[in-house]
């Protein structure tokens, strides 16, 4: 059976003015055009005081995919409406017909609610606001984390993050265009008793380049929210699991800072030749690349 295998993991570095370069910066989403890297972050000002954190959403390039040079402001920032006035964040995008599509999560800090947003323009750095692309429900709670895939019938799947009983759950919507209107199918990828996904769930990257296969590389905890990353292989149309894996690909490490949170959790991924890399972070406030390798039965990996 096919698996994976981690190599090298590396630290991304920013170059960033103030104030940026005192926040904390994490859920890396970074892709390639050309022979140019890009990469969106969700920045977050520091505070003593959770609900005085307000998230945004920044910009950067680089030309080998681990140093980049950062805007001097956001592409996203929080308001003026009441969607996202306490925050932007987990930015998430699709380029489709030379125009860029951004998701993200618009916090709302009064009423408790996260819902899926969509900015759209004609580069990351000229975003127009489009509203509410998946709503806060009482079925479908603080939905967030969207990863977005096309389908071979020309419609498109995306996967999201929602809470459900206390618990985080990954839901399935499905749309004729990337930028919607989206109808939510069902929930996704069970969680196992006893096992290190036990718990919460999350969306991660959608591997493509076998349209056959995909995988995901998704986000899983226990109840104490020890987030784990693993991956998980599907048929075409995303209505089969194929194959999962029985351990998680990457854990934190086990030497932490005092206070830090045992968490590690998928952004993106970028494909390129024999390697993966995948983009995460560290006690939300740490971003790495891993180099990650497919491996096929009889080799080591994660499978």
């Amino acid at each position: 059976m096919s698996g994976f295998t981690v190599g090298d993991i590396d630290a991304l570095e920013l170059e960033r003015t103030s104030p940026l370069a005192e926040m904390y910066t994490l859920s890396p989403f970074a892709w390639r055009e050309d022979a140019k890297y890009g990469l969106l972050v969700r920045a977050v000002n520091r505070s003593e005081v959770a609900a005085e954190k307000i998230a945004r959403v920044y910009y950067g390039h680089a030309g080998d995919g681990l140093r980049f040079t950062m805007g001097d402001h956001p592409v996203i920032r929080p308001g003026p409406g009441e969607d996202d006035k306490d925050g932007c964040e987990d930015p998430t995008l699709a380029i489709v017909g030379g125009r860029y599509y951004v998701y993200y999560t618009g916090w709302n800090q009064s009423l408790k609610h996260g819902q899926l947003l969509l900015a759209a323009g004609p580069d990351v750095e000229h975003l127009e606001k489009r509203g509410i692309a998946l709503p806060w429900k009482p079925q479908c709670e603080n939905p967030k984390e969207a990863t977005i895939v096309s389908v071979a019938d020309g419609t498109w799947r995306l996967f999201f993050e929602h809470a459900v009983a206390g618990a985080s759950k990954i839901g399935i919507a499905s749309a004729p265009a990337v930028d919607g209107p989206w109808t939510v199918l069902h929930s996704f990828l069970e969680t196992r008793p006893k096992r290190w996904d036990s718990w919460h769930m999350s969306t991660g990257p959608v591997l493509t380049t076998d349209p056959q296969r995909p995988v995901m590389f998704y986000n899983g905890a226990t109840s104490q929210a020890h987030w784990r990353i693993g991956w998980v292989m599907f048929d075409e149309n995303y209505t089969r699991i194929v194959a999962r894996c029985e351990e998680p690909m990457i854990t934190p490490p086990t030497s932490r800072s005092t206070g830090d949170t045992d968490i590690a959790f998928a952004a993106s991924s970028i494909e390129e030749h024999d390697a993966i890399y995948l983009y995460y972070s560290v006690a939300d406030k740490d971003m790495f690349r891993a180099t990650v390798r497919r491996t096929t039965s009889g080799e080591t990996g994660a499978s």
